[in-house]
């Protein structure tokens, strides 16, 4: 079965008004079961972004190898990249106490199942304790293209993060120089000898104890929104590192919800998003 998007939409969405002779518990199966995809690549993310003339098409085939994680879920891919969707407590790559427990490893082991010589290339990383959007590569030509034109292929990558505290404004830009210390501790430098980074935040939900806010990138820095959200005396909660004081989630309360990417070969515009943990809104009451 093959549609054509008529305006924009959410793919799971589509399917349900386009497949109304068949039960909701059929149609997510489809797209639980990899026989869904968009504009010829399978897609899984019930919330995938459809654009008016896109392509959707059903098959009546499973996938002989649907990957399946608890920590873990792949939201996108295609023969370039592969975009996931990471759970708090599991590492971006591999280290010398943990080298199977990671989503490199697992991501690289699925690939394998299908052909031994696929491989998988980090782009950028989330933090252990950090949820959300992450992209891998599959191949070195497109790793290099996604990082050395990362300010043009990323068109806006987004944060949630629950934090001690209000923030001093409803929205505003926190524009600093950063610098690593011996610990691996980043910090706020008072001159220009780091790194400049930006982001910008808007309050979404501002409570007596916590507050919920969004955070635009402009810059990609090592621990910049930790660093940032601690110099301004609003600690991610449960970031003891970051100078957090509380724990109320029982994890540190970050989660990279949004990806709007360039395709780093087709040049096609996508955008990933995957819900804020309910519990973030709840902490903030």
């Amino acid at each position: 079965m093959e549609y054509i998007v008529d305006k924009d939409n959410e793919l799971l969405k589509f399917l349900f008004e386009k497949m109304a002779d068949k039960s909701r518990t059929t149609v997510k199966s489809f797209l639980t079961h990899g026989q869904v995809s968009v504009n010829g690549c399978v897609s899984t993310q019930f919330n995938f972004p459809l654009q008016a003339g896109d392509r959707v098409e059903v098959t009546r085939q499973r996938q002989k190898d649907v990957f399946h994680h608890p920590m873990m879920r792949i939201v996108y891919e295609d023969e370039y990249i592969v975009v996931i969707d990471k759970r708090n407590g599991l590492l971006s790559i591999a280290t010398d106490k943990e080298p199977q427990k990671n989503a490199y490893y697992i991501l690289s082991q699925y690939l394998k199942r299908q052909d031994a010589r696929n491989k998988i290339f980090v782009i950028h990383r989330l933090d252990r304790e950090t949820s959300g959007l992450m992209m891998f590569a599959k191949n070195e030509e497109v790793k290099r293209i996604m990082q050395e034109n990362w300010l043009t292929q990323v068109l806006d990558r987004r944060y949630a993060a629950v934090v001690e505290g209000v923030m001093p404004t409803e929205e505003g830009k926190i524009e600093t120089w950063l610098v690593e210390d011996a610990n691996h501790k980043v910090w706020v430098s008072r001159d220009e000898n780091g790194k400049k980074a930006v982001t910008h935040y808007s309050v979404i939900k501002a409570g007596k104890e916590y507050s919920l806010v969004d955070l635009k990138l402009d810059t990609g820095r090592k621990n910049q929104i930790r660093a940032h959200l601690e110099w301004m005396k609003c600690s991610i909660a449960g970031d003891k590192k970051y100078g957090a004081k509380s724990n109320p989630l029982g994890r540190v309360a970050l989660h990279a919800y949004k990806l709007d990417i360039k395709h780093p070969v087709t040049g096609q515009r996508h955008v990933f998003i995957t819900r804020i943990p309910q519990n973030f809104e709840e902490t903030v009451k």
